[in-house]
């Protein structure tokens, strides 16, 4: 079994929160530290922080313009280059993302070059921009009490009430992934299979605009199976063929799992790619 994690972890330790009261903290320009901050976290990775604790609470929302470089600098009482770093920081992460003339905006799932974000499933031919959205078809949407190998991922006890997806994404109207996912209950109170059908973009920017979670990052497990009866029905495959199952925990700020995933994938004309640095 293989296993990839996505992403740095953003989360904030006890050691570098703010007091959320205080609409907006200051930062000393030498580096002084806020409440308890280590000494020797860097100024720009103290704003860094700041920055992630406004996105959490929902002060910028996805989609939204983020103030300008200089009314932060005022605000964190920071000098300008520092707050550029921050922010460069987080648009390395796919949190925030520059739009040259117009801004700094918080990150959406809606944007076409982060629509693929975690689909690491690519064409042997072109590229998955050439190959196109999948088209998308949602077999069920329902509530279920899941057993602990699904609701332990989400750091919830077993009996407790997950909503449940399975879905079929085809590219050239060639079925290639089948997956079911579980969310928490409480979280996706109103999501139903009309809901999901009539969304066109995809499914995490739904999550954004109806339920108001952002998938950050994501860790994937992944391992060689054959084909059940099931799977090579959904997958238009025989049975036992060979298939890529990748199993998926997504997490939305503050490192809180959201989505637990399971996917088998067609590799007969699509391969796993992976860039490591």
């Amino acid at each position: 079994m293989s296993y990839i994690r996505y992403d740095a972890a953003y989360t904030m330790s006890a050691s570098s929160t703010v007091d959320p009261s205080s609409a907006s903290p200051t930062l000393p320009e030498n580096g002084g530290a806020v409440q308890a901050t280590p000494a020797f976290s860097p100024l720009y990775q103290q704003i860094k922080n700041l920055l992630l604790h406004s996105l959490q609470n929902g002060e910028w929302k996805p989609g939204d313009l983020i103030p300008s470089e200089l009314e932060l600098a005022g605000r964190y009482r920071v000098s300008q280059g520092t707050v550029r770093k921050a922010i460069d920081e987080l648009a390395a992460d796919n949190l925030l993302v520059r739009r040259q003339g117009k801004g700094t905006f918080v990150a959406t799932h809606a944007e076409e070059h982060i629509q693929y974000r975690f689909l690491r499933l690519h064409p042997d031919v072109g590229t998955l921009d050439s190959e196109g959205p999948a088209q998308r078809q949602i077999l069920s949407c329902k509530r279920v009490r899941a057993p602990a190998e699904i609701t332990a991922p989400l750091g919830l006890r077993a009996g407790d009430v997950l909503v449940q997806v399975s879905r079929v994404l085809s590219f050239h109207a060639l079925p290639t992934i089948f997956e079911d996912l579980w969310l928490p209950g409480n979280t996706f109170k109103g999501l139903t299979l009309e809901a999901l059908t009539q969304h066109q973009g995809p499914m995490y920017a739904l999550f954004e605009s109806a339920f108001g979670v952002r998938m950050v990052r994501a860790e994937e497990r992944i391992r060689a199976v054959s084909a059940d009866p099931v799977a090579a029905d959904a997958l238009q495959v025989p049975f036992g063929s060979p298939l890529l199952s990748v199993e998926r925990v997504a997490y939305t700020y503050n490192d809180t799992p959201m989505e637990f995933r399971r996917g088998l994938y067609r590799t007969d004309r699509h391969h796993y790619r992976n860039a490591l640095s």
